[in-house]
């Protein structure tokens, strides 16, 4: 029986990370900010000579950030 919570635990977690991540791509409005900032990024970490995936995670983190950030700010100081 635990096992079987655990696979249960274990399904629920992917739904939810997999709605999570539908939910992120179907807001979309920011999608071309995220992309130049992800994609100069990348380019200029690759460009310093580090690998493919230190700089997919390094930049996907980065850029989050920045994105994040800019919502913050934006639900903070609202324009009149």
């Amino acid at each position: 029986m635990k096992m079987a919570n655990k696979v249960s635990v274990l399904v629920v977690c992917v739904f939810l990370v997999a709605a999570i991540h539908h939910v992120h791509k179907a807001e979309g409005g920011d999608l071309d900010e995220f992309a130049s900032c992800f994609n100069t990024c990348d380019k200029e970490c690759q460009y310093e000579g580090f690998g493919r995936t230190f700089c997919e995670m390094k930049c996907d983190a980065d850029c989050v950030a920045k994105e994040t950030r800019a919502k913050f700010d934006k639900l903070s100081h609202p324009n009149p």
